[in-house]
């Protein structure tokens, strides 16, 4: 469900691996709506690995909601489950194949945290800086129909 025009969007999943594919195209379409591209990879990124965490961890069941919601100059990216454990970060092993997922969303996240809900699990949550709306310049080249040329734009960037 995509609210309006209001810059906020809401996925309910059940975290599968082919869910959790469907979710990160969803949240990269939907910044690329939003003309926020430059925050693509790590929206995705951050999403995979708490997406990963529900589904390897979350019980008593794999539901959960993804948010995403841009405020001002914010972009916020949840995942609440219906497990009231916390995460935790760990120092993983160097040869260990899994363990680093939390420190992979801090690492590519200017902020992110828990909100515990008690019986009613927790939202696991991390935010981006987005850019002003006056620094977001097109991906695409736009076209002066009538001189069939690239239009240039007032904007900088």
């Amino acid at each position: 469900m995509i609210s309006q025009q209001s810059r906020h969007c809401t996925v309910e999943l059940q975290a599968l691996p082919s869910r959790i594919r469907q979710v990160r195209r969803i949240v990269s379409a939907q910044l690329r709506y939003w003309h926020l591209d430059p925050l693509i990879d790590q929206a995705a990124l951050g999403v995979t690995e708490l997406l990963s965490n529900v589904h390897r961890h979350a019980e008593p069941d794999k539901e959960c909601t993804v948010e995403i919601e841009l405020m001002l100059d914010r972009l916020t990216v949840s995942v609440h489950d219906h497990d009231p454990r916390l995460p935790e970060v760990h120092d993983a092993d160097p040869f260990a194949t899994c363990g680093r997922g939390l420190a992979m969303v801090a690492a590519v996240s200017e902020s992110w945290g828990v909100c515990p809900q008690g019986d009613a699990g927790k939202t696991v949550w991390f935010t981006l800086p987005a850019p002003s709306p006056t620094a977001i310049v097109p991906s695409y080249p736009v076209y002066d129909a009538a001189a069939k040329t690239p239009a240039r734009s007032a904007v900088a960037g």
